[in-house]
């Protein structure tokens, strides 16, 4: 019979505990520890053989200058901006993880991938939230190939691994890994004890056979995967797929990535024959009206390995209450404060009584830095109430004593505004290319002050 063990999770983030207690000093949440019973490190798994660790069996130990070099081979989705965020396509044996909000079309973009696949390569799609008739139902309305893909209906582990092993798939893909159970496993499915055992045989099993796994993730209230954190460090590249429900854009960013580049973005379009890749995602986040009107401007920033030109919109009005608003979509907030505090030290321009609404056009979520002097202009244009030029691109960091910092890739930023028709382009001082660019007018700044003074002359 089974050994089995007795811990204490954390429901919330998948701490683990010797006995029980009230508040959980990882994540800090309070009764959200309880008690599982899990098989040892010294049992069995599905496939009757002891598993060591997350990448499969044990292998003699060799000297690192021994080990191979030779370049995994990749499998093409048939996607280009899936390939994109995956780095370059699928590598064999790897674990992919791929999250997202209910309706965001994880299923969808997955069914048509592997529908793809299917037509070369042995792949097989085990569903256990859905029946196979509403995956085949959702196949034939997409127009998708649907001879060669292999269907089952399963939510044990065991049974799982048992017709992987007949079938022996290139690609096995599980949606979604939180209705997947162990049966060695007391608790429920979906609890963090089934979610970390079910997603470790199946990683292993990966490894040791040498398949594509993709592994579909629920997500919490917060946007983040739901389940232990070590689901995370188990597999090799974790991806997500963000989209409102009032937008047809979809956007898939990579998270991690052990086999390319992370904070890839790859952008699709859900039309009714499934998602369609965006080819040229700048060219959509710029539909801008005819018209230049106060509180837009251009910026370039980058993802993964390109630059996209975004539209960011800021509108300042005065306050209505005693406590003036602040408010960032797809930008951090409290960056938005400090950098309206720098703006009134260094720029002296007063906006404490002022609300300030700052928005990203098409949804888009801005995580670096390079956005803050485009930010500050677009403020700045709303509160004068003065359009800036349509052709004008802004990039730059904006530091606390004033001073504009240089951002990486800043002439290839200039490149890419220079291809979609921009003529000017306000860029810190080091960032400035070292020949002139044909068509493009540089305007290099050190300082906030001397951002303003350019802004003014425009």
């Amino acid at each position: 019979m089974a050994k089995t063990r007795t811990a204490y999770v954390c429901t919330e983030c998948g701490a683990d505990y010797s006995k029980w207690q009230g508040q959980c000093t990882a994540c800090q949440a309070w009764n959200t520890i309880s008690e599982v019973r899990g098989v040892s490190a010294n049992t069995k798994g599905a496939r009757g053989a002891r598993f060591e660790g997350f990448a499969g069996s044990l292998a003699e130990v060799q000297s690192l200058d021994d080990v191979s070099l030779a370049e995994q081979t990749r499998i093409s989705t048939g996607m280009q901006e899936f390939d994109r965020v995956l780095g370059g396509g699928l590598v064999e044996g790897s674990a992919v993880l791929m999250g997202g909000h209910p309706g965001a079309g994880k299923s969808t973009l997955l069914l048509q991938a592997v529908c793809h696949l299917a037509t070369s390569v042995p792949a097989l799609y085990v569903t256990g939230e859905e029946s196979l008739q509403q995956v085949a139902m959702r196949a034939k309305r997409l127009g998708l190939p649907t001879k060669d893909l292999k269907m089952l209906s399963e939510t044990s582990v065991e049974r799982l691994m048992q017709v992987a092993e007949a079938e022996k798939p290139r690609i096995l893909v599980v949606d979604s890994i939180q209705v997947m159970h162990v049966a060695e496993i007391e608790s429920a499915p979906g609890s963090v004890s089934q979610v970390r055992e079910s997603a470790a045989f199946l990683t292993r099993f990966a490894k040791q056979t040498g398949t594509i796994l993709f592994l579909v993730g629920h997500v919490t209230k917060d946007g983040s995967l739901a389940g232990p954190k070590v689901l995370e460090h188990m597999i090799d590249c974790s991806i997500l797929l963000e989209g409102s429900n009032d937008s047809r854009y979809r956007t898939l960013r990579g998270i991690k990535n052990r086999f390319g580049a992370v904070n890839e973005l790859g952008v699709f379009a859900m039309l009714e024959q499934g998602l369609k890749e965006v080819k040229n995602p700048s060219a959509i986040f710029l539909n801008r009206g005819e018209e230049a009107a106060p509180g837009s401007v251009v910026m370039v920033v980058w993802e993964g390995t390109r630059p996209m030109l975004v539209e960011i919109q800021a509108l300042v009005d005065m306050a209505q209450g005693g406590y003036p608003r602040r408010v960032a979509v797809g930008l951090d907030q409290n960056r938005l404060a400090m950098l309206l505090a720098v703006l009134h030290r260094h720029g002296g321009l007063h906006v404490s009584d002022q609300d300030v609404f700052v928005n990203v056009v098409g949804g888009v979520k801005v995580n670096e830095t390079s956005a803050d002097l485009a930010l500050l202009a677009a403020v700045v244009s709303s509160f004068r109430d003065r359009a800036l030029p349509q052709d004008l691109v802004i990039f730059g960091e904006v530091g606390l004593s004033g001073e504009i910092r240089p951002v990486p890739s800043g002439q290839e930023r200039i490149y890419e505004a220079s291809k979609h028709g921009f003529t000017r382009a306000l860029v810190p001082k080091a960032n400035v290319p070292r020949k002139p660019m044909e068509g493009m007018r540089v305007i290099p700044v050190a300082k906030l002050s001397d951002a303003l003074s350019a802004l003014e002359e425009l």
